[in-house]
């Protein structure tokens, strides 16, 4: 018999809602057939079966909800032993102690710490704790040396992680727990559970505005020649299958500007005080869906021709709204924009995407008169913020950096000679 689990898919993904299973009891599958479709705060994975065999049991019920390490179906292999799918650590085998060679022989005896707390924290080798609770209590940014464990000896399990999580306690910056005053309601008023995906957008919000000192610069820039350029050859990009919006260009200027600025295209290792600079340049866009924000990314997009920097926006909107995006379009972005000008907005300060170290917001381009030569003309403005992680970048190097990211947006065949 073959027990298939529902494995550590990435991205802080933990558990997820069966939306349909594609077999039932006793049907033959073969290797590589989607046997589940699983419903995650950030994507509908099609889950799909490593062997061939018959279905002998099924998981949790479609709208149930799945937790990794769960048994997602039990098939008949033609084995006796009860092999496991994945080599993904779950709560079913937290409680037992043995190592790679035997079995831990666990003393109840407590031997003293030849350093300090101070010196211990944060150190997540100290703690007995499953292998599953410490990816968890990683991803959730939790110190799990402030966790009291419940497993036996002490261990951690994974639902320490959660209720040490779900009580307010999230951020290893401060264990202090965040008194939050009681809601008053009518009962008149109507509660609704969040879906999956919002919960996602609650956590990453809140995680970055705990950690990450947000600076926010705004300007304007004027944009006329950029309009007339778009407008010019936006037919012919259609001859070649190419929806040309603004967007491509605004990516574009980014991508040539993160070249002459690397570190908005950063990280920032707070604990071991480094930069990591990402050798990538990865731009999530921002993209609106009925379920709520996804940031899919468009991987290497400085090595992209404008037309293939469309291309990939197009592409990626369209899969995020159908709920249809990949995990690996996801993954791994370095800086994002968000377009507030799609939904009549002037302006914003928008939240940066940890752990990146910036983002870029976009407002409607409107026209407007403007002086030039000591003229009053009509000219297309375009609102623009940055906001920025005030802990390695400086507001001098955010104004140079918007100066330089102005100077390619507004002259766009400048932007286009740049070589890069």
């Amino acid at each position: 018999m073959y027990k298939f689990k529902f494995a550590d898919i990435g991205e802080g993904i933990h558990e997820g809602k069966i939306l349909e299973y594609n077999f039932k009891v006793g049907d033959m599958i073969k290797e590589g057939e989607t046997l589940v479709v699983i419903e995650t705060d950030k994507v509908n994975a099609e889950i799909p079966i490593p062997v061939d065999g018959k279905i002998i049991e099924l998981g949790p019920k479609e709208g149930e909800i799945v937790h990794v390490g769960d048994i997602l179906a039990v098939i008949d292999d033609g084995t006796t032993d009860n092999k496991i799918s994945q080599e993904t650590p779950d709560e079913e085998n937290e409680n037992d102690e043995a190592g790679v060679v035997g079995k831990l022989e666990v003393s109840e005896e407590i031997i003293a710490s030849a350093t300090s707390d101070e010196e211990n924290l944060g150190k997540n080798e100290r703690v007995l704790a499953t292998p599953v609770a410490r990816k968890l209590a990683n991803d959730l940014n939790v110190d799990i040396n402030k966790i009291k464990g419940t497993g036996e000896h002490g261990r951690v399990l994974r639902t320490d992680i959660e209720n040490f999580n779900n009580n307010g306690s999230i951020s290893t910056v401060s264990s202090k727990k965040i008194e939050t005053p009681k809601i008053q309601t009518l009962e008149s008023d109507r509660r609704e559970k969040i879906s999956t995906l919002r919960r996602s957008v609650v956590k990453a919000m809140t995680l970055s505005k705990q950690i990450i000192p947000h600076t926010t610069l705004i300007d304007e820039l004027d944009v006329t020649e950029l309009v007339k350029f778009r407008e010019n050859y936006k037919e012919r990009a259609k001859t070649e299958g190419v929806k040309l919006t603004y967007m491509a260009f605004i990516i574009k200027a980014l991508v040539t500007t993160i070249n002459d600025f690397p570190v908005f295209n950063s990280s920032f290792d707070h604990e071991n005080e480094e930069i990591i600079y990402r050798a990538n340049i990865n731009v999530g866009i921002a993209v609106d869906t009925p379920d709520g924000l996804i940031v899919p990314n468009i991987k290497n997009a400085d090595k992209l021709s404008l037309f293939e920097i469309a291309q990939e926006v197009d592409r990626l909107a369209t899969l995020a709204k159908e709920r249809k995006i990949q995990l690996n379009d996801l993954q791994n972005g370095t800086i994002t924009i968000t377009n507030f000008g799609a939904f009549d907005a002037i302006s914003g300060t928008p939240v940066i995407k940890y752990p990146e170290v910036a983002i870029l917001g976009i407002g409607k381009i409107s026209k407007k008169p403007i002086v030039i030569n000591n003229e009053i003309v009509i000219g297309d403005i375009i609102p623009l913020s940055l906001t920025f992680d005030h802990r390695i970048i400086d507001g001098a190097d955010g104004g140079r950096f918007m100066m330089t990211f102005k100077k390619y947006l507004k002259d766009p065949l400048l932007l286009l000679m740049s070589g890069r």
